[in-house]
């Protein structure tokens, strides 16, 4: 099972390398951080800033990119159905042919502008950190665009589903909290809205960064109950766990969707 995985993902890993959506990405994650850090000397300011952007710019392109690339990789997967090869490695290969250069290219582009710079005056811990909730959203959302890419057979459709997914976890998800917070006002609302920012990984991934950088007064509401009742190294943990859950969950109805799938 490992091997045929491995053998998969590594075919696979070549044609997303070859890509020019790569190139692009990691080019674009590294001319933000140069700017980020020319225009405000290094330090937190830079990170905190690509991290807003990572948050948004992460979870679109692996939407997008990973609902496609199951679309085109519909021949070969079928070609290897019809040989007698287990689903799951098959599964896994796919994934990690994905994933992988995804999370290379983000970790590339977010942390080469600082480590040209020595580090900018950067805080090794919150990059990495960064970094790790990077690498995370990509993983969550590849699962997520696999879950659509094999519900909906049309691709301009599944496309749309996956663009609809990211405008309602980036965008329409604040606006649905604040709502909550205006219309139940003066209700006991910490352990509801503790439970809407485990359900949203875009939500738990910022909360992480600025429990880490302990900024108060840009954390919101949902950020501010966090720290409330789980305080800084708890709730990281938390927030941390959650988003393993983000990704094993999609990841495995993923796998359920691919096994019983008729191509």
């Amino acid at each position: 099972m490992s091997a045929l995985a491995g053998t998969v993902a590594k075919f696979q890993a070549r044609d997303v390398v070859r890509s020019r959506w790569l190139a692009a990405y990691v080019a674009f994650f590294w001319i933000v951080g140069e700017g980020l850090l020319r225009f405000t000397g290094g330090d937190a300011r830079a990170v905190l800033s690509l991290g807003s952007i990572v948050l948004y710019v992460v979870p679109l392109v692996t939407l997008v990119f990973g609902t496609i690339y199951l679309y085109n990789a519909r021949e070969f997967t079928e070609l290897l159905l019809a040989q007698p090869v287990d689903r799951r490695s098959l599964y896994f290969g796919l994934y990690g042919g994905l994933t992988g250069p995804l999370c290379l290219g983000v970790v590339l582009g977010t942390t080469m502008p600082f480590l040209m710079r020595g580090g900018a005056g950067a805080d090794p811990a919150v990059l990495a950190l960064l970094c790790g909730t990077a690498v995370a959203l990509t993983l969550a959302f590849a699962a997520i665009a696999f879950c659509i890419a094999l519900a909906c057979t049309d691709r301009l459709r599944g496309l749309g589903a996956a663009i609809g997914v990211w405008m309602l976890c980036a965008v329409v998800y604040d606006g649905l909290v604040m709502a909550t917070v205006a219309a139940f006002d003066g209700h006991p609302l910490e352990r509801p809205m503790l439970m809407m920012t485990l359900a949203n990984p875009i939500d738990l991934a910022r909360v992480m960064l600025l429990l880490r950088l302990d900024i108060s007064a840009l954390m919101g509401y949902t950020g501010a109950v966090f720290q409330q009742w789980l305080g800084g190294n708890t709730g990281l943990l938390a927030a941390s766990l959650a988003l393993c859950v983000w990704i094993v969950t999609p990841a495995w109805l993923g796998l359920r969707a691919f096994s019983r799938k008729d191509f």
